[in-house]
C-alpha cells in the first residue's frame, strides 16, 4: 500500500524550554519498555509518591461485563454520574440488529444502569440545556456501504413540483426512468407545493430522495444531468413532477444522517423525544446560544451529503427546531466551535472531524450571529491538518484565548502535526501563533481543563486510526501562564479515534474508547473497540490535605456576589467549570469561568467564608449547572461542589 509517512517531530521553537520540556517528558513517559524486568521497574518507579506528586497517576477501570459499551460520547450530568453512549457503536451487525446501547455509571460507587436508547445515536451532537439536561441531536440512519460492496448504481435524485399548489406523496418503491434504465426509491417523500412569490414568479417545490437501480451493472450509472420521469404518479401531474440527478453511481455509499432528538433526563435517567430536527444530520455539532437556545451546524444528511450551510436553532421552551437560513454557514463535519464572551460570536477554531472537500470551510474565523458576518483569523501552522485535531478554550475563560493542537491531513491520511498554535480573541484584528511543539505529531487528542487551569492532553496516535501500532501512549499538562508543556505520566491504553476524555468532579480525569483499524503493525488483524476506562490523578491530588466547601448556594445569579464557606483560610482562587460533553475531540462545552474572591471572613468553627463574584456575561457562563471548585494559595483544588448559574 502506497502510504504517506507520519512526519518526523519537529524541535520545540522556544529554545529555552528545549532541555526542561523534552528531559521532563522523557523522564516522565520513560524509555520503551523492552523487557519484564525493566516493566516492573517502571511500575514500581510510577507508583512512588515522589513520581506520582511530579506526574501524577493513572489506573485502569473496567466496567462489569455486561455494562461494556463502545462509548462514542461521553457526557458529565450533574448527578456526579457519566453518561456513555455508544448507540450502535459503529458495528454494522448491532445497527441491522437494531441494538442501540446508552449506560449510566457513577465513577464514585462504580454502579452503572443500562438505558433503553429508542434510535441510532451514534454520531450525533449534543449541548446542555440551562435545566442541566442533555440535548442529544442527530445519529445513524444507515451505515455506509464500502465501494467493493455496492452492487446497485444509486444516489440522492431531486423531486420537482413546477406548478401544482398541492404536495403529491411518492411513496417508497416509486419508478423512476431516465434513458430507458429503471430506478426505484427507497423511503417515503412528500413533494412541496409550488408557489408564487411577492414578486408574482413561480418557486418550485423540490425534494431529495434516494433511489437505487432496479438491477445490477455499471449501465445504470449516470455521471451527468439528466430529468427523471415518474412512473408511479397521476398522469396529469407527470409533465410537472419529476427528478434531477446527475451522480447515480457505484461508488461508495457514505453514513446518512438521521433527524432524531431527544433531551436526556438528568433526573430520570432516560431519554424524553423532542421535535425532530428540520436536516438529518451525521457529525453535527451543537453549541448553546443565550437563551438557552442550541445551534446545530454540519453533518451528514439522510443521502449522507454533507450539508452545504443549512443550520438550524432548538428552543428548549417549545421543544422544537426552526430552520435558519439567514444563518446560512458552511462547516466540514463536527466542527471546533466554542462560543465567546459577547454571546454572539462564535469562533470556529479549523478543528473537525470526517468529511467536507479539503478546499472547502477549513479556514478559522469568528462567525458573528447577529448578521451573519466573517472574520477571517489568520496565522494557523499547518492548516492541511486540521482533521482530528483537538481545540478548547484555555482557562479561564476570560482570557478568550483558543488553542488548537495535533490533527492529521483530510481523509485516511497517515500524516499527522505537532503544531500547538494559541489566539488570543479579544484582539481587533487576532491570529494564531505558535507557541510549543507537542512532544510528537499525533492526532485524535483529547484536551480536558483542570481546576488549576491547566490543560491535560492525553492520546492519540501519529497514523490514522492508530495504523501500523502508531497510537501514543503520551500525557502532558499545558499551563496556560508560563506556555509550557509539562511532563505527566503516560496513559498505559493506547486511545486514537472515537476515544474521549471528561473532569470529574472530584478532580480526576475519565479516558475511554478508542477504535482502531488494526490490531498490529502490518496492518492485517482486526483491532477491536477499547472498552476499559482509565482514569488519572493529577499531580494536585498528590499535594497534601485539600480544600473543602462546607456549605455554597444551589443557586448563583450571574453579576452578583454570593458567599461560600471553605475549611481552608488561605483559599486564593475559585472556578466554576461547565461538565463536558465530548466527542470525537469536539466539546464546545467545557470552559473555566474564573471568580473573583473579594472578601474573607473567619468563622468561630475554624471555617473560613469567602465572598465570590460571578461575572455578567452570559456568553461567558450560559445558564446550567457548574462544578464550584476553591483553590489554596499553593493551587490545590477542592473537590467540586455542583452550583446552578441562572
Amino acid at each position: 500500500m502506497n502510504r504517506r509517512k507520519p512526519r518526523p517531530l519537529r524541535r520545540l521553537r522556544n529554545a529555552g524550554l528545549i532541555g526542561v520540556a523534552v528531559a521532563a517528558l522523557v523522564a516522565a513517559n520513560g524509555p520503551v519498555v523492552t523487557s519484564v524486568a525493566e516493566r516492573a521497574y517502571t511500575d514500581w518507579q510510577r507508583d512512588q509518591p515522589d513520581y506520582q506528586a511530579q506526574y501524577g497517576s493513572w489506573e485502569t477501570v473496567s466496567l462489569p461485563e455486561e455494562y461494556e459499551v463502545q462509548a462514542i460520547h461521553a457526557a458529565l450530568l450533574h448527578t456526579g454520574k457519566v453518561l456513555l453512549i455508544a448507540g450502535s457503536g459503529n458495528n454494522a451487525k448491532d445497527f441491522e440488529a437494531g441494538t442501540f446501547r446508552t449506560i449510566v455509571w457513577d465513577p464514585t460507587t462504580g454502579e452503572a444502569t443500562e438505558v433503553p436508547t429508542p434510535e441510532d445515536l451514534f454520531c450525533s451532537g449534543h449541548a446542555y440545556l440551562p435545566n442541566g439536561n442533555l440535548l442529544i441531536a442527530g445519529g445513524t440512519r444507515k451505515y455506509e456501504v464500502l465501494a467493493d460492496d455496492v452492487d446497485r448504481a444509486a444516489g440522492s435524485l431531486t423531486v420537482k413540483n413546477e406548478r401544482h399548489d398541492r404536495s403529491v406523496t411518492l411513496p417508497e418503491g416509486t419508478r423512476f426512468t431516465a434513458r430507458g434504465k429503471t430506478y426505484v426509491s427507497t423511503a417515503d417523500v412528500l413533494v412541496p407545493p409550488a408557489h408564487t412569490m411577492p414578486d408574482g414568479s413561480r418557486m418550485t417545490g423540490e425534494v431529495s430522495v434516494w433511489i437505487e437501480a432496479k438491477d445490477e451493472g455499471d449501465e445504470y450509472e449516470i455521471r451527468e444531468g439528466l430529468q427523471f420521469q415518474v412512473e408511479d404518479i397521476d398522469p396529469a401531474l407527470r409533465n410537472d413532477v419529476y427528478g434531477q440527478g446527475d451522480t447515480i453511481t457505484l461508488d461508495k455509499q457514505n453514513y446518512r444522517g438521521l433527524d432524531a432528538s431527544y433531551e436526556f433526563d438528568v433526573a430520570a435517567e432516560t431519554y424524553r423525544e423532542t421535535g425532530r430536527l428540520a436536516e438529518s444530520r451525521w457529525y453535527p455539532t451543537l453549541v448553546g446560544l443565550e437563551d438557552g437556545k442550541v445551534l446545530a451546524v454540519s453533518g451528514l444528511d439522510e443521502h449522507g451529503e454533507i450539508l452545504d450551510g443549512q443550520n438550524e436553532v432548538y428552543d428548549p421552551a417549545t421543544r422544537t427546531w426552526t430552520e435558519r437560513p439567514e444563518l446560512f454557514r458552511y462547516f466540514p463535519t463536527y466542527p471546533g466551535l466554542h462560543r465567546l464572551a459577547d454571546g454572539h460570536r462564535i469562533f470556529y477554531s479549523g478543528a473537525n472531524t470526517g468529511y467536507g472537500p479539503a478546499e472547502e470551510g477549513r479556514q478559522p474565523g469568528i462567525w458573528d450571529l447577529t448578521d451573519n458576518s466573517w472574520q477571517d483569523v489568520p496565522g494557523l501552522e499547518d492548516p492541511e491538518f486540521n482533521e482530528t485535531a483537538a481545540s478548547f478554550l484555555l482557562a479561564p475563560a476570560q482570557d478568550q484565548k483558543v488553542a488548537i493542537v495535533g490533527g492529521g491531513g483530510v481523509g485516511d491520511s497517515e500524516e499527522s502535526t505537532a503544531r500547538f498554535n494559541v489566539v488570543d480573541l479579544t484582539l481587533p484584528s487576532p491570529r494564531f501563533e505558535p507557541l510549543v511543539d507537542y512532544p510528537s505529531p499525533a492526532r485524535y487528542i483529547n484536551a480536558v481543563t483542570l481546576p488549576d487551569d491547566q490543560t491535560l492532553l492525553t492520546g492519540g496516535s501519529v497514523g490514522y486510526r492508530g495504523n501500523s501500532q502508531s497510537d501514543l501512549n503520551l500525557t502532558t499538562r499545558f499551563d496556560p501562564e508560563t506556555g509550557e508543556l509539562l511532563p505527566a505520566a503516560p496513559n498505559e491504553v493506547g486511545r486514537n479515534y472515537h476515544a474521549t476524555a471528561i473532569l470529574l468532579p472530584d478532580g480526576r480525569v475519565m479516558t475511554m474508547g478508542s477504535d482502531p483499524l488494526f490490531a498490529d503493525e502490518d496492518n492485517t488483524i482486526p483491532g477491536k473497540f477499547e472498552t476499559r476506562i482509565e482514569i488519572y490523578s493529577p499531580p494536585y491530588l498528590f499535594a497534601g490535605e485539600r480544600p473543602t466547601v462546607t456549605s455554597a448556594p444551589a443557586e448563583v445569579t450571574r453579576g452578583t456576589t454570593f458567599p461560600v464557606t471553605a475549611d481552608s483560610a488561605d483559599i486564593a482562587e475559585a472556578r466554576l467549570m461547565r461538565p463536558s460533553a465530548v466527542t470525537h475531540q469536539t466539546d464546545p462545552e467545557q470552559r473555566s469561568v474564573a471568580l473573583e474572591v473579594t472578601s474573607r471572613t473567619a468563622a468561630s468553627s475554624g471555617r473560613t467564608t469567602y465572598e465570590l463574584s460571578l461575572p455578567a456575561a452570559e456568553g461567558l457562563t450560559p445558564s446550567g449547572w457548574y462544578m464550584l471548585v476553591v483553590l489554596d494559595d499553593d493551587g490545590v483544588p477542592s473537590p467540586a461542589r455542583w452550583v446552578h448559574v441562572a
